[in-house]
């Protein structure tokens, strides 16, 4: 389970489990996510839900993880560019920790943009 922090100030954030990374993973939601300028906008996050809602229109969509990881995370009232830049840094570390032994040393660390 790991926190994240989802205003600059530090006053909101979110739980994250393996299982919504997980999820993240298993739908590839991130992939192609994030235009050539880096910046994770409200436009960024509102991709991200629609790209979501389309899913869960299909058969596959109807999986209880993914819906889980609706409820808890991406549609959280706390949930704003801010935290969707700290949530992909977050599944970028946790896939590094992953495929440790694949000698992939890059660290992506909470709190910096990506510009």
């Amino acid at each position: 389970m790991a926190k994240i922090q989802t205003n600059s100030s530090g006053t909101r954030s979110i739980d994250i489990s393996d299982k919504h990374l997980e999820t993240i993973e298993k739908y590839q939601l991130f992939r192609d996510l994030i235009d050539s300028n880096g910046y994770v906008d409200e436009q960024v996050l509102e991709k991200l839900k629609l790209n979501i809602r389309s899913l869960l229109e299909t058969e596959s969509g109807r999986d209880k993880d993914l819906i889980d990881l609706c409820l808890d995370v991406i549609y959280h009232p706390n949930m704003k560019a801010y935290g969707l830049q700290q949530l992909v840094l977050l599944f970028i570390n946790w896939k590094n920790s992953a495929n440790a032994n694949l000698g992939m040393t890059k660290r992506a660390f909470q709190g910096t943009p990506f510009n």
